[in-house]
C-alpha cells in the first residue's frame, strides 16, 4: 500500500472522531512538532472530524498543556489505563498512534501496551524508528504493537522491508506515507538572505535540536577545506540543544562544538543560533540556504523530519546515507557521503558551490519531489487509511446474540466440589487442588443450594450438607471467628479468617434459615447463627457489616423479633450510614474514599436495613449510593461495566475498566432488586437487566462470560478477553445472578397477572 504512487483517493469514508496519541506542542521536540502538524493537517483536510489529542508528558519541564490536550504521565501506568477508558468512552472510532521509543514509560516504552490493550478501537500506528537490530525489550514491544495494529504507516521503504522480513507483518496493512512538509512556493535563496544579513555568504544549513548523533562536528571539520575554496561560505547550525541533553549535560555539547570551530580557525564561518524556532521562521531560514546538510552518524535512523523539510523547500542536500536519505535523495535529488567523512562532505559541498547550474538542478528536482510530501497530501492519505481500517473493523456488538435468561444450572459448581467442600480456583474447568478451599466460597455455594428452584432434592440435600459441614467446622470458638482457608489435606491455614469472610458466612446462615427446603438445615443454620452472631457484632469492615446485615435481614424475613438479627441490622445500618455521611462529597456519593470489590452490597445492606426498620433515611442512603455506583458502572453506551480490579483501593476520579469480576455484576443485580422492592421504579429493573447481560456478552469486549453448555463462567474480563479459568466465585456469581433474575421475572409476571385480573372488563 504505497500512497506515493496512487493518483486518486480511495473511495472510503473517513472516521468522524479519532484519538491522536504522541507528543504535542508546547513540548519542544521533533515528535511534538510533527504530531501537532499532523493534527492541524488532518483537521484542515477533514474539518468535520473531531480529533482528541493525548500528549505524553515526562514531567521534566513543567509544561502546561492547553485544555483540549489530555496529558498522559509517561511513567504512571494508571494514567495509561485512565486514558484508555477516556478514549473508549469518548465515542472515538479509531486511534492514531505516533510511536517512538523513548516517549513511553517502562522498558522500551512497554507502558503504551497498557493503554492499547484496554481499547478495542482500530489502531493506526505511525512508526518513527524501526530497527532490524532491536534489543529484546524493543522487539517484544514492537511485536505487540504490530499485532494490535489495524494499519501501519512507515515513512521509508526500508521500514516496510524490516516489518515484513523481521516482524512478519502482512504487507497489505503497511502504508508508505512520506513525512509531511509545509507548502511554500520555491524561492531563490538570494531573495531571502538579506533578512538575515547573509547576502554576502554562500549558506550551508543544518537545523534541529542539537544532539550528539547529529554529526555537527563532522561538518565543522569539513569547513576548513570549504572555506579555502569559498571564503564566503557560512555554516549555520540552527536550533536549541535537546532538552534531555541540557538536563543531563547542560550546554557542554554546544560549548565543545564552539571550541572546535576556534581550534580549526573557522569560527567566523560557523554560526550557532541557539533558539527553538517556530515553523514560519524556520522555513525562512531554510529558504535562505544554498545547501542543506544532514551529517548524521547513526545508520539506523529511518526518518529525519529536517531532511523532509529541506526537500519540501527545494534545497540541494548533502547527507550521510541513513535509511530515509538513501531513498529520498535518489534520482539526483541529493548527494550521499560516507558516515564520519568530513573530506567527502567538503568535496561535494565545494563541487555544488562551484557549479550554479548543478546546484540549481538539485534544487528543482528536490522541490518537485516535495510536492507529494506536503501536509495536505499526508492528511488525505492518512484519512483514507483510517477509513479502510474502520471499514474492516467488526461491529461493536453482535446484534443477533440472545440475552434470554439462563436457567440456573449447578453442574459447574458441583464439578468444582468434593466431599470436603468447594474448591477455590480452577485451571480452566479443572479444580485446582493446590489452593484448597475457603469458607467464602462454601458460604456462597450454600446460598446457591437454597436458591435454585428446580433441582433434584436428594442432590440438593447431599451438597447442602457438604457445604454446611464446612461452615460448621470453620467456626473457631476460641477466637469466636470463622476460619477461612483450608488446604487440600483438610488443614486449616489460619486460626481466624478475615472479617469479610465471617460476615459472608453469617449471611449464608441467615439465608439458609429462611430458604432451605430441609427443616434439618434450617434448624442447623438457626442454631449456629444464634451461637455466632453476637461475636460478629464487633466487625468493623464495611463489607463484613453489609454481609451481616443481608444475613440478618433474611432472618427478619421469617422471624421479625429475632433480637440478634435486629441488633445487627440496627447497629451496622447506623454505622454504614454514618460512614456514608462522613465520606460523601460533591460528585462522590459513597461510603469510602476509594472503590473496592462487591461494591453494590453496601447500598443493598442499607436498603435491607431500611426496609426492616421502617427507616426512610437508610432507604434514601441506599438508593442514592446505588444510583451513584450504577453511574460509575455504566458506559456512555448504557451497558454495564464492572469497576475494574485495577481501581480497587486507589483514589481515582473514575474507576478503571479492567479486570472486571463476575461478583460485581451479581451484587449489582441483587442491589437493584432490593431497590425495586422499596422503590418500584423501572430504572432499577433496567439496572438489573444490564448487569445480567454483562454475563451474556453485552460488555466492553462483546464477549460472553457464561459458558452456556455447562453452566460455567469465566473468572473475569481482562483487556485481552475473558480469563479462561473458572473458579468458585465466578461460577456461583453467574448461577446466583440467574436465580435472582428468574425470580424477578416470575415476580413481574405475577404483578402483571394481578393487574390484568383487577382490570374491569368493558363489554361492547
Amino acid at each position: 500500500m504505497n500512497f506515493e504512487s496512487q493518483g486518486h483517493p480511495i473511495a472510503v469514508s473517513v472516521p468522524d472522531h479519532i484519538a491522536l496519541i504522541g507528543n504535542s506542542m508546547p513540548r519542544r521536540c521533533g515528535l511534538a512538532t510533527f504530531t501537532t502538524h499532523c493534527h492541524d493537517a488532518l483537521k484542515s483536510a477533514y474539518p468535520a472530524m473531531r480529533i482528541d489529542s493525548y500528549a505524553m508528558d515526562d514531567g521534566a519541564d513543567g509544561i502546561v498543556y492547553p485544555s483540549d490536550i489530555h496529558a498522559i504521565a509517561q511513567d504512571d501506568r494508571t494514567a495509561y489505563a485512565e486514558a484508555a477508558g477516556r478514549i473508549e468512552d469518548s465515542g472515538a472510532q479509531a486511534i492514531w498512534l505516533q510511536h517512538e521509543f523513548g516517549i513511553f514509560g517502562g522498558p522500551a516504552g512497554e507502558m503504551i501496551l497498557h493503554l492499547l490493550d484496554r481499547t478495542r478501537l482500530p489502531l493506526i500506528v505511525m512508526l518513527h524508528t524501526i530497527s532490524d537490530t532491536p534489543s529484546a525489550d524493543e522487539r517484544k514491544v514492537m511485536a505487540a504493537i504490530l499485532r494490535r495494529a489495524s494499519r501501519v504507516i512507515v515513512m521509508a521503504g526500508r521500514g516496510r522491508d524490516i516489518l515484513v522480513d523481521f516482524y512478519d507483518v502482512d504487507e497489505a496493512i503497511i502504508a508508505l506515507i512520506p513525512h509531511g512538509v509545509p507548502d511554500r512556493p520555491f524561492v531563490d535563496p538570494s531573495v531571502v538572505k538579506p533578512a538575515f544579513g547573509w547576502e554576502d555568504h554562500r549558506v550551508i544549513l543544518t537545523f534541529g535540536l542539537l544532539a550528539p548523533d547529529k554529526g555537527i562536528d563532522q561538518m565543522i571539520r569539513a569547513m576548513p577545506a570549504v572555506t579555502a575554496r569559498h571564503p564566503d561560505a557560512l555554516y549555520v547550525v540552527l536550533g536549541a540543544t535537546h532538552p534531555n541533553i541540557v538536563r543531563e549535560q547542560g550546554e557542554s555539547l554546544r560549548e565543545g562544538l564552539v571550541a572546535l570551530t576556534h581550534e580549526l580557525g573557522v569560527e567566523d564561518n560557523v554560526r550557532f543560533i541557539d533558539a527553538y524556532v517556530e515553523q514560519e521562521d524556520l522555513l525562512d531560514y531554510l529558504q535562505a540556504a544554498d545547501i542543506y546538510v544532514t551529517p548524521y552518524v547513526n545508520p539506523a535512523q529511518v526518518v529525519s523530519g529536517t531532511l523532509s523539510y529541506a526537500i519540501g523547500m527545494g534545497k540541494p542536500v548533502v547527507s550521510t546515507p541513513y535509511v530515509q536519505a538513501k531513498e529520498i535523495l535518489s534520482d539526483q535529488r541529493g548527494v550521499l557521503v560516507p558516515f564520519r567523512g568530513p573530506d567527502a562532505l567538503a568535496g561535494n559541498i565545494i563541487r555544488l558551490l562551484s557549479d550554479p547550474d548543478v546546484l540549481k538542478g538539485y534544487a528543482q528536482r528536490a522541490y518537485a519531489y516535495g510536492r507529494g510530501m506536503i501536509w495536505s497530501e499526508l492528511a488525505r492519505h492518512v484519512g483514507e487509511l483510517m477509513g479502510s481500517a474502520l471499514a474492516t473493523c467488526p461491529a461493536r456488538f453482535n446484534p443477533r446474540r440472545s440475552y434470554a435468561l439462563l436457567p440456573p444450572d449447578p453442574t459447574s459448581v458441583l464439578r468444582m466440589s468434593d466431599a470436603t467442600g468447594m474448591f477455590q480456583h480452577g485451571i480452566l474447568t479443572i479444580p485446582d487442588r493446590n489452593h484448597g478451599y475457603c469458607i467464602d466460597d462454601n458460604a456462597r455455594a450454600l446460598i446457591l443450594m437454597t436458591q435454585i428452584e428446580k433441582m433434584d432434592e436428594k442432590l440438593r440435600e447431599q451438597w447442602m450438607t457438604v457445604y454446611a459441614s464446612f461452615i460448621q467446622h470453620g467456626w473457631n470458638p476460641d477466637r469466636r471467628r470463622f476460619r477461612n482457608f483450608m488446604s487440600y489435606d483438610r488443614r486449616w491455614c489460619e486460626e481466624e479468617g478475615s472479617e469479610d469472610s465471617c460476615g459472608r458466612t453469617l449471611w449464608a446462615l441467615g439465608v439458609t434459615m429462611r430458604d432451605a427446603r430441609s427443616a434439618g438445615h434450617r434448624e442447623w443454620a438457626a442454631k449456629l447463627f444464634d451461637s455466632v452472631a453476637d461475636a460478629l457484632l464487633t466487625v468493623g469492615s464495611p463489607r463484613a457489616q453489609a454481609f451481616a446485615v443481608l444475613g440478618a435481614g433474611a432472618v427478619l424475613d421469617i422471624a421479625r423479633r429475632n433480637p440478634l438479627a435486629r441488633a445487627i441490622v440496627e447497629r451496622f445500618g447506623d454505622q454504614l450510614l454514618e460512614l456514608l455521611d462522613t465520606s460523601r462529597r460533591p460528585e462522590w456519593t459513597w461510603f469510602e474514599a476509594v472503590l473496592a470489590y462487591d461494591n453494590a452490597r453496601l447500598p443493598e445492606a442499607l436498603l435491607v436495613a431500611g426496609r426492616h426498620l421502617g427507616r426512610t433515611d437508610l432507604v434514601r442512603g441506599g438508593l442514592d449510593t446505588l444510583d451513584w455506583i450504577a453511574g460509575q458502572q455504566r458506559t456512555p453506551q448504557g451497558y454495564f461495566r464492572a469497576v475494574g480490579s485495577e481501581s480497587f483501593g486507589r483514589a481515582l476520579k473514575s474507576p478503571l475498566p479492567y479486570d472486571q469480576q463476575p461478583l460485581e455484576a451479581q451484587a449489582t443485580i441483587d442491589a437493584a432488586i432490593a431497590a425495586w422492592t422499596v422503590d418500584p421504579d423501572k430504572r432499577w429493573l433496567a439496572l438489573a437487566e444490564t448487569a445480567y447481560r454483562w454475563f451474556l456478552g453485552q460488555n466492553d469486549l462483546d464477549t460472553p462470560l457464561a459458558t452456556f453448555a455447562n453452566g460455567g463462567c469465566y473468572d473475569g474480563l481482562t483487556p485481552k478477553g475473558p480469563n479462561q479459568n473458572q473458579g468458585a466465585e465466578s461460577l456461583i456469581a453467574l448461577q446466583l445472578a440467574s436465580c435472582a433474575m428468574n425470580r424477578l421475572s416470575q415476580r413481574l409476571s405475577e404483578v402483571a397477572d394481578k393487574r390484568l385480573a383487577e382490570t374491569p372488563i368493558i363489554s361492547a
